[in-house]
């Protein structure tokens, strides 16, 4: 992929992104022809917004809540000021509490936006009797799904028990680990999994449970984050982001659960028996450096979610490396500096992979 470098001058406090959960707010005036970019979904040239006041975002403002009403019943350890799951306690080191839940909801409706207002890209049946959401979190993809589906019988599974009380009737909850063996006495039509890269010492014999567990012609589809960071040019070497990519390596592989395994599923998926095997990627822009509009959008998402997320990995500093809170804090607040500065031409890069089980023979 080739992405051209920035030419702005602009410092972040002048690019108009937003720095806190309320609003962010640019100009109305239209963006010139040519710099509307060369695509709208990161599958191919990236060109940088050479402007200082994103005014191609127009009107779009990030939502000042996403909370729902959730159940009162939390099963939960506290560290640091953070909570975490008892169950299997260690297991996942990001944390559950109520900034955490705001956190995901708002990270699905930027997945939401990143595929167009779709839930997922494998080619499934039109009326799909059986799904499975592993890692589900809140629960709002699995949500989504049975309310979209409402000839499914859906299943999300997580080590919290944070998801809410009022669901769909086709919709359930149960608090289970992926890593364990899948004992479910149904086969499903579709088995989904969304940002698993911290979570399993051993992603692909979870895939092979996904295998198990799939009926005939069902697909199993893994939408995840690649792990490092990249950028169009240089600019994000030597920044405090680019420490905090090498720092978040060391600490999950010391932790067992290294983040840098994403580019492994599809190998993963065709090695197990799984047929016509896709994968697409992606990227989300570090903040709004791009031109094309939807890029930009997608990058004001984003940072606002790699902002608020960096607090969610501080375990991974002090559980992994042994640093203290302080430390890990103070660094953090240098890392969000960078996040938000349009000068950054830095990307993560989202790869979606599905499969499908072959059909009995």
């Amino acid at each position: 992929m080739a992405l051209e470098p920035d030419t702005s001058e602009g410092s972040p406090e002048d690019s108009g992104q937003a720095q806190a959960v309320d609003t962010v707010q640019a100009s109305d005036r239209e963006v010139p022809e040519e710099d509307l970019g060369d695509t709208s979904d990161g599958e191919g040239l990236i060109s940088v917004d050479s402007r200082d006041d994103d005014s191609a975002i127009g009107d779009l403002t990030l939502p000042r809540s996403t909370s729902s009403v959730r159940s009162s019943v939390y099963d939960y350890v506290e560290e640091d000021g953070r909570t975490y799951h008892r169950y299997k306690e260690g297991s996942y080191v990001m944390p559950n509490d109520e900034r955490e839940q705001e956190r995901l909801d708002m990270q699905h409706h930027l997945w939401h936006m990143t595929l167009h207002d779709q839930l997922f890209l494998a080619p499934i049946t039109d009326n799909p009797q059986h799904a499975l959401d592993i890692g589900t979190g809140t629960g709002i993809w699995a949500i989504d799904f049975a309310n979209k589906y409402p000839s499914a019988q859906v299943i999300g599974s997580d080590l919290s028990p944070i998801q809410p009380e009022f669901v769909p009737p086709n919709c359930q909850f149960e608090v289970e680990d992926a890593e364990d063996e899948w004992t479910y006495s149904q086969q499903f039509d579709f088995i989904h999994g969304r940002l698993m890269i911290s979570c399993f010492k051993d992603p692909s014999y979870v895939f092979e449970q996904a295998f198990k567990s799939l009926a005939p012609g069902g697909y199993f589809e893994m939408q995840d984050t690649d792990f490092p960071m990249k950028a169009v040019d240089d600019t994000l070497m030597g920044t405090d982001l680019w420490s905090w990519n090498q720092y978040i390596i060391e600490g999950s592989a010391k932790a067992g659960r290294p983040w840098t395994r994403v580019k492994e599923y599809k190998k993963w998926m065709q090695e197990i028996g799984f047929v016509d095997v896709e994968e697409k990627v992606l990227q989300w822009p570090l903040n709004t450096w791009p031109r094309d509009k939807h890029l930009k959008t997608l990058g004001l998402w984003f940072c606002h979610d790699l902002c608020e997320g960096l607090s969610s990995t501080r375990a991974v500093l002090t559980r992994g490396l042994g640093w203290s809170v302080d430390k890990a804090e103070a660094f953090l607040v240098n890392v969000r500096k960078d996040v938000r500065n349009r000068k950054v031409h830095a990307y993560v890069e989202l790869r979606i992979v599905y499969g499908r089980k072959p059909p009995s023979t």
